[in-house]
């Protein structure tokens, strides 16, 4: 399987992660915005992350992107992919709140969702919200993602668990 190594919207680049995201990233997940995602972190945990992001490159040759507008990076979308036995999450996160409310999250989810399930046929993708994230629920409404009865899994306590594929979408709109 070959994803894209950049995929571009009208806003938007989508690339894959590089060490010099380091920094952007620890701004994030030490701050409050990362409450959604298990946060905040500390400083070594924030490296971790990084190295999560360029190592599930390596692991499963395929992982989420950088959102990029114009030359500064914004924060993440993309497939995560822990136990290979399920399908794969969707994921997505602004790292300045700064860029809420402008349509970076949809317009990047947007972007992924049809690049894995209509370029590269992906059966399934599955994403999991807290119910609280109203923002990250709205994405997964707009992206035509089917409100499940699945169970949250043990280490995302709480959370609303979504399916999409090709035939949730196709009446979707953003």
């Amino acid at each position: 399987m070959t994803l894209a190594s950049v995929i571009s919207t009208q806003r938007l680049t989508l690339r894959r992660p590089d060490p010099s995201d380091l920094p952007v990233l620890t701004a994030f997940y030490m701050g409050p915005r990362s409450e959604f995602v298990g946060g905040p972190y500390t400083e070594n945990q924030c490296f971790e992350k990084l190295a999560v992001l360029l190592g599930h490159w390596l692991i499963r040759g395929f992982g989420r992107y950088v959102i990029q507008l114009g030359d500064k990076p914004i924060g993440h979308v993309g497939p995560l992919c822990i136990d290979a036995t399920k399908a794969p999450e969707l994921t997505w996160t602004l790292w300045d709140g700064t860029q809420e409310g402008n349509g970076y999250a949809t317009e990047a989810a947007l972007a992924m969702r049809d690049h894995l399930l209509k370029d590269q046929n992906w059966p399934l993708l599955e994403i999991l919200v807290q119910p609280a994230n109203f923002a990250s629920v709205r994405v997964a409404e707009k992206l035509g993602a089917a409100l499940t009865e699945k169970p949250a899994p043990d280490w995302y306590s709480g959370c609303l668990t979504y399916d999409l594929t090709t035939a949730c979408f196709a009446g979707a709109s953003a």
